[in-house]
């Protein structure tokens, strides 16, 4: 199940109560150190060499404890007590460029300023470009405010314990965090804090979606209308289109400009595709059971009767309706129909100019722009995109996504995540909990993106549109037709 993310007083209570309730310290350090050595062995290749730094702390405790399971490597452990005594063995253990260093200098106990050999020792750590794995938080990271102190370490990877702190997630601090993980079974007792933040597990789509019916067809899994792509932007319609595909709706009808009808409809077979006409928006009204408008649709380039028909759909259709892109500048303000599903997908650019303010603005306060980009539009919910996308709305939980990688930051990833939404958001079954629906669909396109990193660098979005939804989880056969 999702984690609540959580302030350090928080972290610290729940380890009180978990000491109070029987489990040790000692106990959960054993714990971590394993989960730590597990994954250190993940990144690394037998006969690979670790430096291991140890501070005086717990962090300290969790290292020296990751020894005894990190058999096949080569492996280096400097006790950390006064950094000017470490500081020239540990120049000299980076010179050897080890495949991998484990930070446990400190940990989330942090609170004040690191001052003199602390401070070279961090930049000398950071200087020497080698790749680490920090324990907790990266040392020097303030855990609540992400803010460093006034140098933090700059990690690879953080695997956190338990469950995500607030700090971690801050836009500012992302290069000194990397890729966050979470060790969530250390022998802790179930976590008592509460948040309105939430941090999304593969765990939670265990039992989601739901099979598709043995007696199903088509007519059983909806109608999906696209309308996307224009003059320059043809790829966008097709991208837009595999998306939807992967979801497997019934039917998907795509709609596109005249000029590129021909070289979109000659990339796909099952979709429908009709070039946009001035008739189209009367007859196909209640054909479909979700639309997705905008994607690939340049405003210089579109006609005036789309937006019209947008805003009308948006404002009046009892169906799902996507607004991605373009369609974003289109957005009525205030109300829309009672208990329809209305979803935005802006990026941080596009959340800024929606709010009339700054990007800065947007990624210095990521969940209340959520929160007032869904009470501006009527409560509808928003994928707020970025390193870690939220998914939400002006009131409830609010989920962090925590697939994905820096790879997605390439033009048609986007495309094809608004259709990939679509083709579930379509599928009647699927529209009761439109929030489960929403963080699936955005967990499995970065768990494809994860998946392609693992076995190549430069990976294309036309193998994303391959990969997508292939999870290990999809492995048994299906009913249907």
């Amino acid at each position: 199940m999702s984690l609540p993310v959580i302030s350090v007083e928080q972290m610290r209570a729940w380890e009180r109560a978990t000491w109070a309730a029987g489990p040790t310290e000692a106990a959960v350090i054993a714990r971590v150190g394993e989960a730590l050595a597990r994954r250190a062995l993940e990144l690394t290749k037998p006969g690979d060499s670790l430096l291991l730094l140890a501070g005086r702390g717990h962090n300290g405790d969790d290292v020296r404890a990751m020894v005894p399971h990190l058999g096949g490597r080569a492996v280096k452990l400097i006790e950390v007590v006064a950094p000017e005594t470490a500081l020239p063995e540990i120049i000299r253990a980076l010179q050897e460029r080890p495949s991998l260093v484990v930070d446990g200098l400190f940990g989330i106990g942090l609170n004040r300023p690191l001052t003199g050999a602390w401070v070279e020792l961090i930049s000398a750590l950071n200087l020497s470009d080698a790749r680490v794995l920090a324990v907790d938080v990266p040392s020097g990271l303030d855990a609540d405010t992400g803010e460093p102190q006034p140098v933090a370490v700059q990690a690879a990877l953080t695997l956190t314990i338990g469950v995500p702190k607030r700090g971690l997630l801050a836009e500012r601090a992302a290069i000194y965090v990397g890729r966050l993980e979470v060790a969530d079974d250390v022998g802790l007792i179930p976590c008592p804090a509460q948040s309105d933040v939430q941090w999304t597990t593969a765990n939670d789509f265990a039992d989601f979606p739901p099979p598709r019916p043995a007696a199903g067809h088509k007519g059983t899994f909806g109608h999906a209308a696209l309308i996307a792509g224009s003059l320059g932007y043809h790829g966008a319609a097709v991208l837009t289109a595999r998306g939807a595909q992967r979801a497997r709706p019934g039917l998907i009808t795509l709609f596109t400009t005249p000029e590129v009808y021909v070289p979109v409809a000659s990339q796909l077979q099952a979709v429908m595709v009709s070039p946009w006409t001035e008739n189209a928006r009367g007859r196909s009204a209640d054909r479909f059971t979700a639309f997705l408008f905008g994607p690939g649709i340049a405003a210089e380039n579109v006609s005036t009767s789309i937006r019209e028909w947008f805003r009308h759909v948006w404002s009046n259709n009892p169906r799902p309706v996507i607004a991605d892109a373009s369609a974003l500048d289109w957005l009525p303000d205030g109300a829309t129909p009672a208990g329809a599903c209305r979803v935005i997908t802006p990026h941080p650019g596009e959340a800024a100019r929606l709010l009339n303010n700054s990007t800065d603005d947007i990624q210095r306060d990521r969940l209340g722009s959520l929160r007032a980009l869904s009470e501006k539009y009527g409560g509808c919910w928003v994928v707020l995109k970025g390193r870690h996308t939220l998914i939400g709305r002006n009131t409830g939980d609010v989920f962090v996504n925590s697939s994905g990688n820096n790879g997605l930051a390439q033009g048609g990833s986007g495309d094809l995540l608004a259709g990939y939404m679509t083709g579930w958001l379509a599928q009647p079954m699927m529209q009761s909990d439109p929030l489960s629906m929403l963080r699936h669909a955005v967990f499995e396109h970065g768990a494809a993106a994860d998946r392609l990193g693992a076995r190549r660098e430069n990976w294309i979005v036309e193998e994303l549109a391959e990969e997508l939804g292939n999870s290990p989880k999809y492995a048994h056969p299906q009913s249907g037709r």
